[in-house]
């Protein structure tokens, strides 16, 4: 049946254009990874408003979605992000205040070993002050990759960008970022990455 549990998301969106009730099927499967990413990058109770909009703007926006690409996940990340960037001086007072503190209670819950917990602790404080320091482009297409795991074709669709672009913002966001880190070892930036987004 079109638009049923098992169907691509091109489908369901094509569906929902005469049985919107169907758009729910795409909040099923995506809202909870929109919501964990809001909520890294603007803390819970901003996720919260973050996800619904993200998924309004997506329903209201459904007519002119491609529907040569089955998955809508990178179309979802990008309604995200821009949500997000109109929201830039809340992420980067947020960022401000962990890089001063060194607490980040939502990492806390996601880490779940006292080892990877203090590694992790170490390197909030420095890592906030350089994510904060990072263009609103810069820090969109190194958060995406690190804390969404979209691959660059997937940034790139998500944020309408050119894959060189993702490329060369990716590169010069690590860069400050691993200076930021005082040059250490750049698996660091991604082992926290990968602790928090998978711990």
């Amino acid at each position: 049946m079109t638009g049923s549990p098992g169907s691509d998301d091109a489908t369901v969106i094509a569906t929902s254009l005469e049985r919107p009730e169907v758009f729910a099927e795409l909040y099923s499967r995506y809202a909870a990874d929109i919501h964990r990413y809001a909520t890294r990058r603007l803390g819970d109770a901003a996720a919260d408003d973050i996800t619904a909009d993200t998924f309004l703007a997506a329903f209201r926006a459904r007519s002119g979605y491609d529907l040569g690409r089955a998955n809508a996940r990178p179309w979802l990340y990008g309604i995200a992000a821009n949500l997000i960037g109109k929201q830039r001086r809340t992420e980067v007072r947020a960022l401000g205040v962990l890089a001063r503190t060194g607490h980040d209670p939502v990492a806390e819950s996601w880490v779940d070993h006292a080892d990877d917990r203090v590694t992790a602790q170490a390197a909030h404080g420095p890592l906030a002050g350089a994510l904060a320091a990072l263009s609103g482009g810069d820090r969109h297409v190194l958060l995406l990759v690190a804390w969404a795991d979209l691959t660059y074709q997937e940034v790139a669709e998500a944020l309408a960008i050119p894959v060189g672009t993702v490329r060369s913002r990716l590169n010069r966001a690590r860069k400050k970022v691993r200076a930021a880190l005082g040059d250490c070892d750049p698996t660091l930036v991604q082992d926290f990455a990968t602790e928090v987004t998978h711990g």
